[in-house]
């Protein structure tokens, strides 16, 4: 076992305290604290931050804090700390951003195919806000298009995923030859195949619906997270920050 280091430490610290405060107030931590979208009632803007500390379940915080501690420590030894909490946050943020700016294509497909059919949109709004919708939207725009609408408005975002998405890619630009070993497979598979693989099936999964690691996964969030690792890390390697401590 690595020792934990600084940051890994306190980021493992506050995401159990999160965890143990949302399995003894439950529904008002997921109502304070998770990334709602932004014309939900709930929505805040520390969200955007806070949404990172949230997890829907033992297994969930789970693998994200293995995952954090696995592949983060030997980012946060090169780096120091400083560097790898502006990154882990930075790459967080960016998953939110990506996920959200998903959130509004499907709320605006769905939103703009009702108004288009002649229902005024403070009437559809009303309704959404209550909790609601009219069976008949489906025979108007389709149920996907309807189901990507409701789920946009209604399914708040939690977990570090998309930070943790932005550290594989960081471990795997920095120790592309390290083999890692998976419960699921029995023999070591290098970073610098496996991590693209992973994201390939996020996105996979993304653009098609069709989940390959099961319901209620915010696949673009990971994507963006992945996403925003690689402009960092490819911006530093090219610009030599990559070896600087900022401490």
């Amino acid at each position: 076992m690595a020792r934990l280091t600084d940051a890994i430490k306190h980021l493992l610290i506050i995401n159990i305290l999160f965890f143990v405060a949302t399995e003894l107030y439950g529904d008002q931590m997921y109502q304070w604290f998770s990334l709602w979208f932004p014309k939900n009632e709930n929505f805040q803007l520390w969200q955007l931050v806070s949404h990172m500390f949230m997890h829907g379940g033992l297994m969930h915080v789970g693998f994200n804090m293995y995952a954090l501690w696995a592949f983060g420590t030997p980012l946060e030894k090169m780096w120091g700390r400083n560097k790898f909490i502006f990154f882990y946050f930075s790459a967080g943020l960016g998953a939110a951003l990506i996920h959200t700016g998903v959130n509004y294509f499907y709320f605006s497909q769905g939103l703009d195919a009702l108004v288009n059919s002649g229902i005024a949109e403070a009437d559809i709004l009303k309704i959404v806000a209550n909790g609601q919708y009219n069976t008949d939207w489906y025979n108007i725009a389709g149920k996907s298009t309807i189901d990507n609408f409701l789920g946009a408005y209604h399914t708040p975002a939690v977990g570090a995923s998309g930070a943790i998405y932005g550290v594989l890619v960081a471990f795997g630009m920095s120790y592309p030859n390290s083999e890692l070993f998976l419960m699921f497979i029995p023999v070591p598979v290098k970073a610098k195949y496996f991590i693209p693989v992973l994201i390939g099936l996020d996105l996979f999964s993304g653009v098609t619906g069709f989940s390959l690691m099961g319901g209620g996964i915010a696949h673009f969030a990971h994507v963006g997270g992945a996403l925003f690792g690689f402009i960092m890390m490819w911006y530093w390697k090219k610009n030599q920050f990559n070896g600087n401590r900022w401490n």
